[in-house]
């Protein structure tokens, strides 16, 4: 028996941010707590959250300690904010970072303890209460944070997660217009992260029809939108086009879960602070093309799902063409294809296979096992530049 889970309620379009007030009035709340990154604040993209707020008469605690790839720092400050001002309500709005630390302070609130208790790996503690109701609000197309359970933090040599239902979001607003300014560079590694999601949940051991059907969805709408989106970021339907994408995406990856590629970006993220998105992309390509003939049969509706040509293929050729289009996408919306790019040396394979073995959660789902030699050979691939079997 399949089972889907999604936040209460989903809010999706141009104008969506409106619902905000209708939210509020609902809620009945008096005190509102806003997480949101200090460069959203100051170029005002938070606003229109608080002429919101202001028409209603509610108390309002703005507070911007977000960083991307958040440590655990982070996390306890927030918290600790959270816990001293005493909301009714937290809003985070900005990328993934700001939406996992506002689930963090939402939920922490009404528990004991610091955030490293709670981590997936390490943590010895669990949840036990709720906490606080929380509106997510993306501002970037690409993590999926908004309709998820997880909240992620860096750690000294690779990412740990803490994933609990009551972190997930009792309302999610997803407006494109939010995501207008977004420069081509974070587009990009959004864009690719979102896409990653769904790949990934659609190959995904635990994927099942309903988030086949959404991930597929999503590929096509990122697929054939991405590259306008980056370098014409003005473009208006292909915004739009990359949010619902995004927002698919996450509710099929929440469902089915993420894999391989996900497990190995982790300690690339840690230990060298690649963010999330670029990490993915960077891998994407070379751990497909050492895992396509475990889902070879997943791999032609990818091709269709990618505008690829397949008449006249074998199944075979088909899955490699996949592989090869992940790797030209990557460079048509100019991230980098290797992770030598990122001054990352020969020498650190070892550590980056030794930290990417200790992702078991994620490399459960993977469609065929990953062991260390494997991920070995991935890391290597990815050094390199080369697909060996593509």
């Amino acid at each position: 028996m399949d089972q889907f889970i999604s936040p209460k309620k989903i809010y999706h379009g141009e104008g969506a941010l409106a619902k905000l007030e209708d939210i509020l009035q609902e809620l009945k709340v008096e005190r509102i707590f806003i997480l949101t990154d200090p460069i959203l604040k100051s170029l005002g993209v938070i606003d229109p959250l608080l002429k919101i707020m202001d028409r209603i008469d509610v108390r309002v605690d703005v507070v911007t300690n977000v960083v991307p790839e958040p440590p655990l720092e982070s996390g306890n400050q927030v918290v600790e904010e959270a816990r001293d001002k005493q909301p009714d309500l937290v809003i985070g709005i900005g990328g993934g970072s700001a939406l996992d630390l506002a689930k963090i302070a939402a939920v922490l609130a009404g528990n004991n303890g610091r955030v490293e208790d709670y981590l997936n790996l390490s943590g010895t503690r669990k949840l036990v209460n709720k906490g606080l109701p929380k509106v997510l609000i993306p501002t970037t197309s690409g993590t999926g944070a908004e309709v998820t359970d997880i909240a992620v933090f860096s750690l000294e040599n690779t990412k740990d997660v803490i994933t609990h239902e009551y972190l997930l979001a009792d309302y999610a607003i997803v407006d494109p217009a939010l995501t207008y300014t977004l420069p081509p560079r974070v587009t990009a590694a959004s864009g690719i992260d979102a896409l990653t999601h769904a790949v990934e949940a659609y190959t995904s051991v635990n994927s099942t029809p309903l988030t086949d059907s959404l991930s597929l969805d999503a590929m096509k709408r990122i697929a054939g939108n991405i590259r306008t989106a980056v370098w014409n970021g003005k473009d208006e339907h292909a915004r739009d086009q990359m949010a619902l994408g995004s927002l698919l995406a996450g509710l099929s990856f929440y469902n089915a879960g993420v894999a391989g590629v996900h497990a190995l970006a982790y300690p690339l993220g840690g230990l060298f602070k690649i963010s999330h998105g670029e990490s993915n992309a960077v891998l994407l390509p070379y751990v497909y093309d050492h895992i396509w003939m475990a889902c070879m049969d997943k791999m032609k509706n990818i091709a269709v799902a990618l505008s690829l040509p397949i008449d006249g293929k074998t199944d075979r050729e088909v899955a490699q063409q996949v592989v090869r289009g992940f790797l030209d996408l990557i460079k048509d919306v100019g991230l980098p294809a290797t992770i030598r790019d990122y001054n990352i040396k020969s020498t650190d394979i070892d550590v980056l296979t030794e930290n990417g073995v200790q992702q078991t959660r994620l490399l459960a789902r993977s469609p065929k096992v990953l062991d260390e030699n494997s991920i070995k050979q991935i890391y290597t691939n990815a050094y390199e530049g080369l697909l060996q079997n593509s």
